[in-house]
């Protein structure tokens, strides 16, 4: 047994004999799924989306993409990540509730961006999907910066007005099937407003919006912004990303702690440096990213 699998059985073990948080309510309490959330999509405005080119290169310089000479074995580790989201997403009697996927790590600098961007990027390529990247991280919103989206609105501009719709903030971009929704204008009470019901709406309207879309939540850590607990507690699936060699044990399971188990969809263990990707099997999966050292 790999020092590897080693330490993700000790966690394992240790998550399941940690005494368990209170059950969360399926959805946050106060925070109903908004009646127009459960529209059908064809009574919903269209918008004349803005568009914006991906600069790439941007990207690779700020540590989201993987060097251009290993596009081809990254693609390849997130299309075995995928699988799992995209079956619960598209299963027999799945509800808008599950196309909502919220990537968080325990700390900084575990690598939950570069997930969210690889991730998003996978399920673009997917026929019959289209995916909607939202920066919800709001403490740093390094996607919406590395993107030179700053002077965009977004996320927050809809939170701040709450006659403004989020669907109409969206950005088409020139990579098919991906779309971004930017973090918006730069507010001092962005953590608040991230903890809030409208906060709540707005990610269910976007996920209620297009059968075909999933919404990919780029995340705070949980346990550096105290108001991402909130949103972890709304319907959808939960990806924590997990730094090899870098994330204490202890922040695991304080994380796995803070989230309801029937939301972790999975594990991702980054910066693994011991080969193939390989599949560990706690509440989904454990994918492990070999060389994936990137922060976010």
């Amino acid at each position: 047994m790999s020092l590897i699998e080693n330490t993700l059985g000790k966690v394992r073990r240790a998550a399941a004999a940690a005494a368990k948080p209170e059950p969360l309510a399926p959805r946050a309490v106060g925070v109903p799924l908004p009646a127009e959330a459960l529209a059908d999509s064809s009574t919903l405005p269209d918008y004349d989306y803005r568009r914006v080119a991906v600069d790439l290169t941007a990207l690779r310089t700020a540590g989201h993409l993987p060097d251009a000479s290993e596009d081809q074995r990254f693609a390849e580790h997130f299309r075995r990540i995928k699988r799992s989201v995209v079956a619960k997403a598209t299963g027999a009697g799945a509800l808008a509730d599950v196309r909502l996927v919220a990537v968080t790590s325990p700390l900084p600098g575990d690598g939950k961006t570069f997930t969210s961007v690889n991730l998003a990027f996978s399920l673009s390529r997917e026929r019959d999907l289209s995916v909607l990247l939202v920066d919800a991280d709001l403490h740093k919103s390094q996607i919406t910066q590395d993107l030179g989206l700053e002077d965009q609105p977004g996320l927050v501009d809809a939170l701040l007005d709450e006659s403004r719709e989020a669907e109409s903030l969206v950005l088409r971009t020139d990579i098919p099937g991906l779309d971004i929704l930017p973090a918006g204008r730069s507010v001092e009470d962005a953590p608040e407003l991230a903890a809030s019901e409208r906060m709540a709406q707005i990610v269910m309207r976007l996920a209620a919006r297009n059968p075909r879309r999933l919404v990919l939540l780029d995340c705070a850590p949980v346990l550096a912004a105290s108001e991402v607990r909130g949103l972890m507690q709304l319907p959808g699936q939960v990806l924590l990303v997990v730094r090899a060699g870098q994330t204490p044990q202890q922040a695991v399971l304080d994380a796995i702690a803070q989230l309801d188990p029937k939301r972790l969809a999975g594990l991702i263990l980054n910066d693994a440096r011991h080969g193939a990707a390989t599949y560990y099997g706690y509440s989904g999966y454990y994918g492990a990213l070999d060389d994936a050292a990137r922060a976010g």
